[in-house]
């Protein structure tokens, strides 16, 4: 299936209500399951990465298929190793392709039994759930955030409580934060100091959680208000203070063009003049929002180096060669200057004729491809509906903003 979208008018006026946080969502339902908690979880996201945790929390065999969703897969292979009981955890075909090796081994190293049913350092996975002691892991601190936060969900829960020590530059580190502010939340205490994070053992408290809306979600809004001729949206779901590190979007795409005001339950972005004739920024507090950018940049004709996308080549797919190749299709030729890197120059060569985006099986290239209908209508997307990943109405809020959606 493919999508063709377009739109009369280069006007953006409307209302979004944002998709809750799937990051915050699946943190929590993980540690709900941990206490015990049975209080309903209010604006749980709908994306299929948590409906696939939901489901299997709520199972009752012993064999679970996680499909596309990474973190399902990361924090369910934390949470079952300390469940007794034997379990068998497996994915989609590129799921068997995203390495685990670093968590099963730091999972091991504290009393876990995990084996590979494959590929070793790969799923499917034979996990042995037991009472774990936990104590001391050490961990690369470019490790994906999803392996930490897997093991600091469970580490209240074990006999010793847990320390993780990180070596060499922390990537992802607003993620971290993210779960430890989510777990104190619900009670538990911890100490991030330097290179070293430790969580005592304790009792997660039983409360009622509101989850907020994603701040992920919203920078594909930023991005069509960039690209648009004149505008205003309200976002609605968004807090000031928000846990999610993606947050920080909003004085970047103000070098882009986009002014936001907060109020009391969202965010107003409206058309302004950009300010940026080469975009520079480190992601290394929010990778996810590269592919936002770096398509928003092209389109604006606004050459950009970016750094800390370390972890990038291990999401749903190759980002950075996905970034590549789909940008290049439309005659930006980017290049990867060195790992964890990607820049365009400005260079340009011809774009090719009826173009259509491929998205890799991952929802971020579709949304982050989106906005191209502003300027470029004649472009069609492939798969679209991987964005029921982590934003399921997408393509119904553009048709209500005045965008024709057609297979």
């Amino acid at each position: 299936m493919q999508y063709s979208i377009s739109k009369k008018n280069n006007l953006l006026e409307g209302r979004i209500v944002l998709p809750a946080s799937k990051s915050i969502s699946n943190r929590v339902q993980i540690i709900n399951a941990l206490s015990c908690n049975f209080e309903p979880i209010k604006n749980l996201s709908d994306c299929d990465d948590s409906k696939a945790m939901q489901s299997i929390l709520n199972s009752n065999t012993n064999s679970f298929d996680v499909g596309h969703a990474g973190t399902t897969m990361r924090f369910l292979t934390a949470y079952l190793s300390k469940i007794v009981g034997e379990w068998t955890l497996t994915g989609s075909h590129r799921m068997k392709e995203r390495p685990i090796g670093v968590l099963v081994d730091a999972l091991n190293s504290i009393g876990a039994q995990i084996t590979y049913l494959e590929k070793d350092g790969y799923p499917p996975l034979k996990i042995f759930g037991s009472n774990l002691t936990g104590e001391a892991v050490e961990l690369k601190g470019n490790t994906s955030s999803q392996y930490i936060t897997a093991l600091l969900l469970i580490a209240p829960t074990l006999e010793k409580g847990l320390r993780i020590k990180l070596s060499g530059k922390i990537v992802s580190r607003s993620y971290i934060e993210m779960t430890l502010n989510i777990m104190e939340e619900f009670g538990v205490k911890s100490e991030f100091k330097g290179q070293e994070i430790f969580v005592a053992n304790q009792a997660y408290q039983r409360i009622p959680y509101v989850v907020e809306g994603d701040w992920s979600g919203a920078s594909y809004w930023f991005a069509f208000m960039a690209l648009a001729d004149e505008g205003k949206l309200y976002l609605d779901g968004l807090r000031r203070n928000s846990f999610q590190g993606d947050s920080g979007l909003v004085p970047v795409f103000e070098k882009l063009g986009v002014k936001a005001q907060f109020s009391k339950r969202g965010m107003f972005i409206e058309k302004m003049a950009a300010n940026c004739t080469k975009l520079k920024f480190d992601f290394n507090q929010m990778p996810d929002l590269a592919q936002t950018f770096a398509v928003c940049a092209c389109l604006k004709n606004i050459p950009f180096h970016f750094t800390g996308l370390e972890t990038l080549k291990i999401k749903e797919t190759d980002r950075i060669f996905a970034l590549i190749t789909e940008l290049g299709k439309l005659g930006y030729v980017l290049t990867e200057p060195a790992e964890g890197e990607l820049a365009w120059n400005g260079e340009r060569k011809a774009e090719e004729e009826n173009i259509a985006i491929e998205t890799y099986h991952d929802h971020r290239m579709a949304l982050a491809f989106a906005p191209i209908a502003l300027v470029r209508p004649n472009v069609v997307i492939d798969s679209p509906d991987v964005v029921k990943k982590s934003y399921p109405n997408f393509w119904e809020q553009l048709k209500e903003l005045g965008f024709e959606v057609k297979e």
